[in-house]
């Protein structure tokens, strides 16, 4: 009987403890986690918006202008002047430049008959040989990348007539100051020439002293002699002369001449 009481008291002693302890467990407040003082505030979203570019106004100006200088029977010189360099307003050098034989050609792009290639002057010349006699062309610029001036439609520029002669030179003498020279004026044509005109540039500072055997009328470096009375009829493939003493500091390995009637 006592063993068994104790046996019954101990068990009430431990459920006491264990309802005790959990007790204590359950009041016993749980571990916090500690709070920062300061807290970062965070880094703004860059703005993805593109920066507009802005436009270039390019001056109220022909980005390249040209003009006819000069003519032959077969040749038209064309003198240019770029403006601006490079786009936006402007072109790349070296140009190119086209002829055409009428102008609704060359306002449309279309059948070009010649083009040449100008160095990389900003103003230069260029010429363009193989052309017809007698015939009017107009031209136009292109630049390296094929962009196409919408300007500039130039001319009409006609080449001269094919000639009824032809002269040549031959100096005969020279020395420190000047020099002699013959010139020899033949008939290309198919019929007699009636009156025959000779003309040159000097290519420094010759000048025209006397002539003989023509008629000259020269402009300080422009020379322009005309047939004398007696030797202005010239038969089909024959020849005249005149004679001429020119002075110079330097003279001149020949001198190119055009002849017309």
């Amino acid at each position: 009987m006592l063993r068994t009481l104790g046996v019954v008291l101990t068990a009430v002693t431990l459920a006491a403890v264990a309802g005790v302890t959990a007790a204590g467990a359950a009041d016993t407040p749980a571990a916090s986690t500690p709070v920062p003082l300061w807290t970062p505030s965070p880094s703004p979203t860059p703005s993805l918006t593109p920066t507009p570019t802005p436009t270039v106004a390019c001056p109220p100006a022909l980005p390249i202008s040209g003009m006819v200088t000069g003519v032959t029977a077969t040749s038209v010189t064309i003198s240019y002047s770029l403006m601006f360099s490079g786009p936006p307003c402007g072109y790349d050098l070296p140009m190119t430049v086209l002829l055409f034989t009428s102008r609704d050609d060359a306002a449309k792009w279309q059948n070009p008959v010649a083009e040449a290639v100008t160095g990389l002057e900003r103003n230069g010349q260029v010429t363009l040989d193989g052309l017809t006699p007698d015939t009017e062309y107009w031209f136009r610029f292109s630049d390296v990348e094929a962009r196409r001036d919408p300007y500039v439609i130039g001319g009409p520029a006609r080449t001269e007539p094919l000639s009824p002669c032809g002269a040549t030179a031959t100096i005969d003498a020279r020395w420190g100051s000047g020099f002699v020279a013959t010139v020899t004026v033949r008939n290309t044509g198919s019929e007699a020439l009636d009156g025959w005109l000779v003309r040159w540039r000097w290519s420094g500072d010759e000048r025209i002293q006397s002539v003989w055997g023509g008629v000259p009328d020269n402009s300080a470096a422009d020379v322009t002699v005309r047939n004398a009375p007696y030797n202005g009829t010239v038969a089909p493939g024959g020849t005249t002369t005149f004679g001429l003493l020119a002075s110079a500091s330097t003279v001149p390995a020949g001198i190119t001449m055009t002849c017309g009637s």
